[in-house]
C-alpha cells in the first residue's frame, strides 16, 4: 500500500523567495497506522498568514492548532501523538511553547525532543513543532 499524503504542496510556490522545487506534504499517513506531521510553526494552513510574529506563545498555539487539525484530516488526534519535536531559536521561549504543547497534550504523555536553533526557514518564525502519532486500530 502506498502512503496517504494530505495537503501536498511544492516549494517553489511556498517559498518563492528561495529558488526551491521539492514536492513535500504536511503529513504522510504510512502503512495505514502511523501518522507524521511535518513541523508547524505559526502560520495559517489555509490562508498562509504569519501569526503570532514576535509572539512564541502565539506562534506555537497557532502550531499547535495545525497540528490537532492536520492529525483529524489524517484520521488520528492529539490523543495517540506519540513523539513531539519542538525547535526554537531562543532557549528563553522554552517554558513558554512547551507550556502551550503541555496544555494541549494534557494527558497524552509523548516521548518530547526540544532543540534549539539558530534560525527556522523565515526570519519571523520562532517555534517549529513536528509530531508523530498513529491511528489506533478500530478492533
Amino acid at each position: 500500500m502506498a502512503h496517504k499524503r494530505i495537503r501536498k504542496f511544492n516549494t517553489k510556490d511556498t517559498y518563492p523567495e528561495q529558488a526551491l522545487d521539492n514536492d513535500l506534504c504536511q503529513v504522510v499517513v504510512a502503512k495505514g497506522t502511523m501518522v507524521f506531521v511535518r513541523g508547524q510553526i505559526g502560520q495559517n494552513l489555509d490562508t498562509s498568514e504569519n501569526i503570532g510574529v514576535g509572539d512564541v506563545t502565539a506562534q506555537a498555539e497557532q502550531a499547535m492548532a495545525n497540528i490537532k487539525m492536520l492529525l483529524e484530516e489524517a484520521g488520528s488526534e492529539l490523543a495517540h501523538v506519540t513523539k513531539i519535536v519542538i525547535y526554537i531559536v531562543d532557549p528563553r521561549y522554552r517554558e513558554q511553547v512547551y507550556r502551550v504543547a503541555g496544555k494541549w497534550l494534557k494527558g497524552v504523555f509523548p516521548v518530547s525532543t526540544g532543540i534549539v536553533v539558530s534560525a527556522l526557514a523565515r526570519p519571523e518564525w520562532l517555534v517549529e513543532i513536528d509530531v508523530t502519532a498513529v491511528i489506533p486500530d478500530e478492533g
